[in-house]
């Protein structure tokens, strides 16, 4: 068996980045921008008032020092005059600033009557004007790669740019294997069971941005795993997960079934709980990572590489799940010879690792929001040991 980081490193490896395909700006967020985007055009593209007031000239400001209003600025329609000595021009906030006029007198420090104003303060300690391109200049960029945030999007659109070259969504082929299995609403006979691993996955590949499609349940027969897998690569895939199937017993035929469709396999088992018998390879430029049936082993896998694989294929370089760390809230007794991720929950820097981790508790994984990290053979913690831990 092979541990966590080597399975983690060969999964991350083994994957094909999917390339990319414009998209409106509407629909980029939450995309993965691939090269950077530049900006056509200053931001403001003019000096601007950041403040309602008065503009005019600087050196004439002064307490009691009096100006006549000539007119407006206002977003939009700018004034097209002069500011002479002893003017002022009404002005709005994102207004353009008057020719001649350096200064903006907010409306607070200034007091009017009819067309004269007069300065009511001698504490004035800013010009409230926004140079042009205070934010971003022609030709500045948004770095990539970037997975975009509702943000970015904002600025791009400030940037004149009404399309986006993102990453495409992988397409993830979902393939639960078992005689056991009855899909949701179905009817199960009294030995079966409803599949729910293939929608626990679905949704996290769709929240990180994958295409993921599930595909009918094979049966335990060596045709049914053929038919799926030439289905799924008919669908172009840029991934196939199997679930379940996936150890070495009488009726565990996913191994053999990807050695027949031509699969290389780089591993199968690793030192870890639950999740042991995971294995993975490529077909081509398809990615094929088969999981463990049990529904939490599944999931927790799915955290651990899948979701880190998807990541890659759409460019991004910091794919794994960042580690923190928290205080136990109970001791803990010693850990075996596997890397075990506990079901746990984290509020206030403090981690509660559940009691039940056995792998078929789905009510477990529900509840928690985090996995705590158990090094192989890590000794016995005590209360407010710190330990490591990823969110879900």
């Amino acid at each position: 068996m092979i541990s966590v980081a080597q399975a983690q490193a060969l999964c991350i490896d083994m994957v094909t980045l999917v390339g990319t395909e414009p998209v409106p700006l509407s629909d980029a967020a939450g995309r993965v921008l691939l090269g950077p985007i530049k900006a056509l055009r200053d931001q403001p593209p003019f000096a601007a008032s950041a403040m309602d007031g008065y503009a005019l000239k600087a050196a004439e400001v002064e307490r009691d020092a009096l100006f006549k209003v000539i007119g407006e600025s206002a977003a939009g329609h700018r004034f097209e005059g002069h500011v002479g000595a002893g003017q002022a021009v009404r002005i709005f906030t994102g207004a353009p600033l008057p020719e001649g006029a350096d200064f903006v007198l907010i409306q607070e420090d200034a007091t009017r009557s009819g067309d004269l104003i007069t300065v009511s303060t001698d504490k004035i300690t800013k010009n409230n004007i926004r140079p042009k391109g205070t934010d971003f200049t022609i030709g500045d960029a948004l770095s990539a790669p970037r997975r975009l945030s509702p943000g970015d999007t904002a600025l791009i659109a400030a940037m004149n740019q009404p399309n986006v070259q993102v990453a495409r969504k992988p397409r993830v082929a979902l393939l639960s294997t078992g005689d056991e299995l009855v899909m949701p609403g179905g009817t199960p006979g009294p030995d079966q069971i409803i599949a729910s691993n293939v929608f626990g996955l679905a949704a996290m590949l769709r929240a990180t941005g994958a295409e993921p499609r599930i595909f009918p349940i094979a049966e335990d027969t060596d045709k049914a795993l053929d038919t799926v897998f030439a289905q799924a690569d008919e669908w172009q895939a840029d991934f196939v997960v199997t679930i379940g199937g996936a150890s070495v017993g009488d009726h565990d035929l996913v191994a053999p079934a990807m050695d027949r469709f031509g699969v290389s396999r780089a591993f199968h088992k690793i030192a870890m709980r639950p999740g042991k018998p995971l294995m993975a390879g490529t077909k081509d430029s398809t990615a094929w990572i088969g999981l463990p049936g049990n529904p939490v082993s599944a999931m927790v896998c799915g955290h651990l590489f899948l979701l880190p694989m998807v990541r890659r294929a759409m460019g991004l370089k910091d794919v794994l799940p960042e580690r923190h760390t928290a205080r136990l809230n109970a001791a803990l007794t010693p850990n075996g010879p596997r890397e075990h991720y506990m079901r746990a929950h984290v509020s206030g820097g403090v981690i509660d690792v559940f009691e039940r981790q056995d792998s078929s508790l789905l009510t477990v994984l529900a509840q928690a929001n985090a996995l705590a990290i158990r090094p192989i053979a890590d000794t016995a913690r005590e209360k407010n040991d710190i330990l490591e831990f990823i969110f879900l």
